[in-house]
């Protein structure tokens, strides 16, 4: 008897939006492509001034399944990752992940998230330091004070039942994005993280949590500053505020 086909791996795109990632992009490339060749990576940078863009080029010439958008005007992480959802979707992605491009986040986290996407029915998975077997390894205390606080404010705020709301690392279903309207998305930086996960939760998409280990960046410096933090925290009372006057 004959035995049955094994299920298409789906198409995965890889969204990265980088500035001044130039000490880590092809490597992080290079481990995400050899996950499957069913795995591309889109790299969405902000016209880096340390080359970041002429290296993804380089590597795109001897590596068709990497690409690039680069971005010269209306800077942000938000933009960004706004414009790295799109032009994933018109990839034909049925599966978008989005990742720092810094190695935070880990590429062998993928397949166990995208698999819990497709085998658990969800619209989206994070990956997760607030669930069990999940980590902020290198971090002070400060700083994992500081994800705590931040965690709980945002729970809050927003009403969603997420451990790690401030995740940027994360699994779409391509459908999901279709349905939340990424296109529309409108923070300019990294509160889009927020913004997504409220707008997700409220379509009555299923959420789940996978664990993973944060860790610090392998090159380059963050720039993620306090500022844009404080910024991003008034962005979710924003959030709220319209989706008690129906505009959201």
């Amino acid at each position: 008897m004959p035995q049955p086909e094994p299920p298409l791996e789906p198409r995965i795109v890889c969204t990265l939006p980088t500035f001044n990632e130039a000490g880590n992009i092809v490597p992080l490339c290079r481990e995400l492509i050899a996950l499957g060749d069913h795995v591309e990576v889109l790299v969405v940078d902000d016209a880096s001034p340390d080359g970041t863009a002429r290296l993804v080029e380089e590597l795109s010439a001897e590596e068709p399944r990497v690409h690039l958008l680069l971005r010269t005007s209306d800077p942000g992480r938000g933009r960004s990752g706004r414009d790295g959802f799109v032009q994933a979707l018109e990839r034909g992605a049925e599966v978008v992940v989005e990742m720092d491009a810094d190695f935070s986040h880990q590429p062998k986290y993928v397949p166990a998230m995208v698999a819990a996407l497709r085998e658990g029915g969800h619209g989206l998975v994070l990956g997760s330091r607030g669930v069990s077997g999940g980590q902020d390894a290198d971090r002070g205390l400060f700083r994992r004070a500081l994800t705590v606080v931040a965690n709980a404010y945002i729970r809050i705020v927003l009403g969603v039942r997420v451990r790690d709301c401030n995740s940027g690392f994360r699994v779409w279903d391509a459908e999901t994005l279709r349905r939340i309207r990424v296109e529309e998305t409108f923070s300019k930086g990294p509160a889009i993280v927020q913004e997504l996960l409220f707008k997700t939760a409220r379509a009555g998409i299923s959420i789940s949590e996978h664990p993973i280990q944060f860790v610090n960046r392998n090159e380059g410096e963050s720039t993620l500053a306090l500022r844009k933090l404080l910024a991003g925290y008034v962005t979710v009372l924003k959030l709220r505020w319209m989706a008690l006057r129906g505009v959201l």
